[in-house]
């Protein structure tokens, strides 16, 4: 009997992890690509292996700089692409109707501070210079929000490393 149960307890997270691992998937494949600009905050880390602290400018459009008030929760933003692709922050979601060009981006507040999908982006070692000069971060957004960051991109929008799709 015991044995039934840890292979049924085995297969349920199987389950649950490649449903995970197929939503994660179908964002990237499906999702609106949007970019937002940032600020690197710090490009190496002893510890972690190279990679890049990232902070986005629609974060402190939304909350301000600095610590987020302890009461603000995880929630939603508006976002407006313009012609080049890149969003801009037009207001918190409420719940209100989007207007044609807005869409939604899912935040989590950590530690006083704001998080959209992650913050740090990590690259192969001795690659930071090829990042340096990143502007934006690439991010693939399913329809309920939900956020994944697959890139950089430099001053002119070119993207800087390989295509995580292949």
């Amino acid at each position: 009997m015991r044995k039934a149960i840890a292979l049924l307890m085995g297969a349920v997270v199987l389950a649950v992890a490649n449903y995970a691992i197929y939503e994660r998937e179908r964002i990237i494949g499906e999702g609106r690509v949007a970019l937002l600009e940032l600020a690197p905050v710090d490009p190496r880390s002893l510890m972690q292996g190279d990679y890049m602290a990232l902070r986005f400018k629609a974060a402190t459009d939304a909350f301000g700089s600095g610590q987020v008030r302890e009461e603000v929760r995880d929630g939603r933003i508006v976002l407006r692409l313009d012609a080049r692709g890149v969003a801009s922050f037009v207001r918190l979601d409420a719940g209100e109707p989007l207007a044609p060009d807005e869409f939604l981006m899912r935040y989590r507040i950590r530690d006083r501070q704001v998080k959209f999908a992650t913050n740090a982006f990590f690259f192969q070692e001795g690659q930071a210079d090829r990042y340096a000069t990143a502007r934006y971060g690439e991010f693939r957004i399913a329809a309920d929000g939900n956020a994944i960051l697959t890139g950089l991109r430099g001053k002119d929008l070119e993207p800087l490393g390989e295509d995580p799709r292949r």
